[in-house]
């Protein structure tokens, strides 16, 4: 999540089931946002428990396809509306109802009366697929020369108020530019190809396909990439010895949470990495995008917080921040800080930031070159750092990351490195000998569910798996039970309420016997 943390503290192997607030305590940002996390796992945990992996329930099942295409300019997908879930996180695919724009008076009925778009969604027009007709690989595959699956992408990503103006209370005035962010999930249709599959049949069953299905996914969903982080003593760390204690090996001025994420994946020859100190945090909204020069829509509130010449930056929008593709990092060249404008090293690609419902931000990153050692730096690859693996990379500060030998990259996996000055180091995982341990990404965790094979316009086989509701008709055994034992409570009710006759409560008794004494 690219937001303004403290640090990240929810780990599930500790097993923890709530976070307990203490009266006259600091309250942190982690606190709440672990309980937050602990809750999510609980609740998905729970009903992938009861599910399985995928299925939606019987009566409103999400995420129909209905395939579309022969007659029609550009084939497309049809994606009617329900619930499905996915490794127990609840996709919604009905389209929202926005509502009817109020008539105008001077307007004919027609002109005045909008259109009101499908109930069902389509490939091209997905909340978050973003998939573009001009792009030969986002188009759907001919049926006709081999059938193709369609499946199910689910992952997670963050939301600021940069990106979506609705979070920001206006009333707070300019002077606060958001407050919470939001952790959105992200689902996208697309299809893959059943040579993809590895299925030995050529016309294979709805079992041989989920089967060959879940192999896939179990690939797809497993990153094989490991990182390591450290805080090691940096050459010129006597430089400054009065900021920092003399023994620190971090030697930051701040505390600062680190983010590692990968640029460009592949092998690690191909893959690419940038860092940010502030957990990828520093976006900033743009208002205009005029050949080079970028108009923001406010600057940040601090040194700390704002640009300067020579920062890397990544100028991108909803849409390709949901695609997943990387886009060259730009550097700062120039700074009209009157005007809120920005020169960047070159125009940013085609088609990205260009549509301001897209809500188009520059996003900061805070490497500037590649890492020095060994009286060398390497350069940098479309604006990011090369991935150099077997060797312990610095980043700044004495912060150093090491990537395991034989790892595969995916583009917006990352790791975060809580950097502390208290105690002058790292809060990274070691084992007993105080070494550091290699891990696997803190994310993106990726869900996949098969959804349909597409035969031909007509031809769609349903891949989807549905479940009933756990409740059910009391059976007429059991009625009769429950009618009895409502009978036996109800006497039993009847005959503390009416004493039997003969007898007197002790009350009356009591009043007699007084009665008596006075006479």
């Amino acid at each position: 999540m690219h937001a303004d943390l403290s640090r990240s503290t929810f780990r599930p192997e500790r097993h923890y089931s709530a976070v307990i607030a203490q009266q006259g305590r600091v309250q942190l940002d982690a606190d709440a946002n672990e309980q937050t996390a602990i809750q999510l796992h609980t609740a998905r945990t729970l009903t992938a428990d009861l599910i399985g992996p995928h299925g939606g329930p019987r009566d409103a099942a999400g995420f129909r396809i209905e395939y579309v295409g022969g007659k029609h300019d550009i084939d497309t997908l049809y994606i009617h509306g329900g619930r499905y879930y996915v490794d127990g996180i609840l996709c919604d695919a009905d389209r929202p109802d926005l509502g009817t724009p109020v008539p105008d008076a001077d307007a004919d009925a027609d002109e005045s009366t909008a259109a009101q778009p499908p109930a069902y969604w389509t490939y091209w027009d997905q909340p978050d697929g973003f998939r573009d007709p001009e792009k030969p690989g986002d188009r759907l595959p001919s049926p006709a020369q081999e059938p193709f699956l369609v499946y199910l992408n689910v992952w997670e990503r963050s939301v600021t108020a940069a990106e979506d103006p609705a979070l920001r209370e206006v009333a707070l005035g300019t002077a606060m530019p958001d407050t919470a962010a939001r952790a959105k999930v992200v689902w996208q249709v697309l299809p893959l190809a059943l040579a993809e599959l590895e299925t030995e049949e050529s016309d294979p069953s709805k079992e041989v396909v989920r089967a060959a299905f879940a192999r896939w996914a179990q690939q797809q969903a497993a990153s094989s990439a490991r990182l390591a982080a450290r805080a090691e003593r940096p050459d010129h760390a006597d430089e400054d010895p009065c900021l920092v204690k003399p023994d620190a090996r971090y030697r930051g001025p701040e505390n600062q949470l680190y983010r590692v994420e990968v640029h460009e994946g592949g092998e690690a020859k191909d893959a690419t990495f940038k860092w940010s100190r502030e957990n990828g945090s520093v976006v900033f909204a743009v208002d205009e995008l005029d050949g080079t020069w970028v108009q923001l829509a406010s600057l940040g509130h601090d040194d700390k917080l704002d640009l300067d010449v020579g920062d890397r930056v990544e100028f991108t929008d909803t849409a390709y921040a949901s695609r997943l593709e990387p886009l060259p990092l730009l550097r700062v060249e120039e700074l009209d800080l009157p005007g809120r404008r920005v020169r960047l090293s070159a125009e940013p690609e085609p088609g990205v930031g260009r549509l301001p419902h897209l809500h188009p931000v520059l996003r900061r990153w805070d490497h500037h070159e590649g890492p020095k050692r060994k009286g060398r730096t390497p350069a940098l690859r479309n604006g990011a750092v090369r991935v150099e693996e077997g060797e312990w990379l610095p980043l700044e500060d004495g912060i150093e990351v090491y990537f395991a030998k034989g790892g595969t990259y995916r583009t917006g996996d990352h790791w975060i490195v809580p950097a502390r000055t208290a105690t002058g180091g790292v809060e990274w995982p070691v084992n007993a000998a105080r070494k550091p341990l290699l891990r696997a990404p803190a994310g993106i965790a990726r869900h996949f569910a098969p959804l349909a094979l597409v035969k031909g316009e007509g031809g769609t086989v349903d891949l989807r798996l549905a479940f009933g509701p756990l409740a059910s008709s009391i059976p007429a055994a059991d009625e009769a039970t429950l009618a009895a034992e409502a009978r036996a409570r109800e006497e039993e009710e009847n005959a503390a309420d009416s004493p039997s006759p003969g007898s007197r409560s002790q009350t009356t008794a009591e009043a007699e016997a007084a009665a008596e004494g006075d006479n």
